[in-house]
């Protein structure tokens, strides 16, 4: 049996291998290209959406145009705000010193209560009774420090000065066996000793002041009713220039014997600043 020529030729035309391009239908569409080979083709920065630079920059000086015209607004709001404050704080304070000047005056013209009496006023008028004994001239002052202790106060002549001390220490009454401490005092206008007794038996306490002329200070001694005010007469001897007739052993106690002058005088000028 013989083959059909026609039939080879369809069968040959669907074995593989054989190149179909040639043979494409008349109708055949053309192959699209894919999605991702459009991502990869570059596009114009006109298509992209992306201002120029140029435009990017003058957006931005608009932007700046516009903060700027805010600005001025913001600042005048706050220039007020900080005004009325000041204002504010102004009148409070006036008022307030308005306040305290009425309340001030309104003290001041209320009657003064009647100042109550230390409690050791009758200390320092016992006192006084006892040393009237003495002549009448001694005691030039008499009061009560309240401010130290309300301790009662005298300020005696320095010529009768001996004989109240020996008086003080050995009065039944008052028995100030102890000289607790003794101070100089420059007022410039003269010189001042501070004698700070104290009994030992009664614990009250008294303070008898001597004063004397600042050109030539002199104050007795009274080392031998009160051996404690040895080396404080020395002491202010140094530093004050005041002399203490009587004392067993007046020299220097603190400066070099050939020092010039006294340091704690209000008058004294150092010859070396230094020192």
């Amino acid at each position: 049996m013989s083959e059909d020529p026609k039939q080879d030729k369809a069968g040959s035309a669907s074995e593989p291998g054989l190149d179909h391009h040639d043979s494409a239908p008349a109708d055949a569409k053309p192959i699209e290209p894919s999605s991702e080979a459009a991502a990869v083709t570059p596009t114009p920065k006109e298509d992209s959406g992306e201002a120029p630079a140029v435009e990017v920059k003058q957006a931005a000086r608009s932007g700046e145009g516009k903060v700027a015209e805010v600005k001025p607004a913001e600042k005048a709001a706050s220039s007020d705000e900080e005004k009325e404050a000041k204002a504010k704080a102004a009148a409070d304070a006036r008022a307030a010193r308005a306040k305290e000047r009425a309340a001030k005056a309104e003290a001041e013209a209320a009657p003064e209560a009647p100042k109550e009496p230390s409690p050791n006023q009758p200390l320092l008028d016992r006192l006084l009774a006892i040393l009237r004994e003495l002549p009448s001239d001694v005691i030039q002052e008499s009061f009560i420090n309240e401010k130290g202790g309300h301790v009662p106060y005298l300020v005696v002549k320095g010529e009768a000065w001996p004989q109240i001390a020996e008086m003080l220490k050995t009065h039944p009454e008052l028995k100030l066996n102890y000289l607790r401490n003794v101070s100089g005092i420059d007022m410039e206008t003269h010189m001042e000793v501070a004698y700070h007794l104290i009994s030992l038996e009664t614990r009250r306490e008294y303070c008898v002041k001597v004063k004397t002329d600042r050109e030539a200070p002199v104050i007795p001694s009274v080392t031998s009713i009160w051996p404690t005010a040895n080396w404080n007469e020395r002491e202010i001897y140094d530093l004050f220039g005041i002399d203490f007739p009587g004392h067993p052993d007046l020299r220097r106690i603190m400066m070099a014997d050939d020092w010039a002058g006294h340091p704690l005088r209000k008058d004294y000028e150092p010859l070396d600043p230094e020192v």
